[in-house]
């Protein structure tokens, strides 16, 4: 069987998300994988990405911090925690992140274990960077071969994140999440898992919601996930622009999904 992260962020153990987060563990473990969960509030998580990070900081006069988390990661100078979910990170074979859509949003907590998780080597600045390549990133990377997928729950209403709705549509507030965060890293990124209306959710919604939850968790490894392009794989120019001919009828971030008919991608590490 398989390894699964959760990184759960709710201050709350008797909240909706909470009890997602908590029906994963048991329906993922019932099937056979290994679970860890990092729960943030109950970690009591540094969410500040600051000079506290680096116990051996090269530059004391002036914090850069790509700088000195490249230096960290390279020479094993970060800090414990940050390095103990590396460690879980590359021990998973998928991550799922838990958590409320707050202000169009991740909550600050899960934010920071993004900020001072995905250091320089090993979330970022991966790869060979001259000529057309930007490095391995978007499909390639450090996570490359992991599956992840969002839980979130949402107060409004799912219309309201419509193709038209006034919040404009989900997949256009999960991009930055998504496809900057999860594929960034080389990580296959599955449809979310949203829950409207959750905070005035009554026992025959919840019944619907828990039913349709479990159904996900059972294609955790077999569901197709979104398919974004990859950087490397051919369908992007040199100055990392879509070419012509690919994502026509497509506005926005569509684009960047592949369409019927569009040619092969190469096979990573072709280039």
């Amino acid at each position: 069987m398989s390894n699964v992260l959760i990184v759960h962020a709710h201050p709350e153990a008797k909240s909706l998300t909470s009890a997602l987060k908590d029906i994963a563990v048991e329906k993922l473990r019932a099937q056979g994988h290994c679970v860890q969960v990092s729960d943030l509030y109950a970690m009591g998580w540094k969410a500040v990405a600051d000079e506290q990070d680096f116990t051996d900081q090269r530059d004391p006069d002036r914090l850069i911090y790509v700088a000195e988390s490249r230096n960290a990661y390279a020479e094993g100078t970060q800090t414990p925690d940050i390095a103990a979910e590396q460690e879980k990170l590359l021990w998973a074979d998928a991550v799922l992140l838990s958590f409320p859509l707050w202000w169009f949003g991740m909550p600050a907590i899960l934010k920071g274990w993004f900020d001072r998780v995905f250091a320089f080597g090993f979330g970022y600045g991966v790869g060979v960077h001259g000529g057309e390549r930007w490095g391995d990133r978007y499909g390639e990377g450090t996570l490359l071969g992991r599956r992840a997928m969002v839980i979130v729950p949402i107060g409004g209403r799912a219309l309201h994140y419509s193709d038209r709705g006034v919040n404009g549509s989900l997949d256009d507030i999960l991009w930055p999440i998504q496809h900057g965060v999860l594929f960034y890293p080389g990580m296959s990124v599955l449809p979310p898992f949203p829950v409207y209306q959750s905070d005035r959710m009554d026992e025959a919604g919840w019944n619907t919601v828990v039913a349709d939850f479990e159904k996900r968790l059972s294609g955790l490894f077999t569901d197709d996930p979104i398919p974004y392009r990859r950087q490397n794989g051919g369908h992007y120019d040199t100055n990392q622009r879509l070419k012509p001919g690919l994502g026509q009828n497509m506005d926005g971030i569509g684009m960047h999904v592949l369409q019927p008919g569009d040619p092969d991608e190469k096979p990573i590490g072709s280039d």
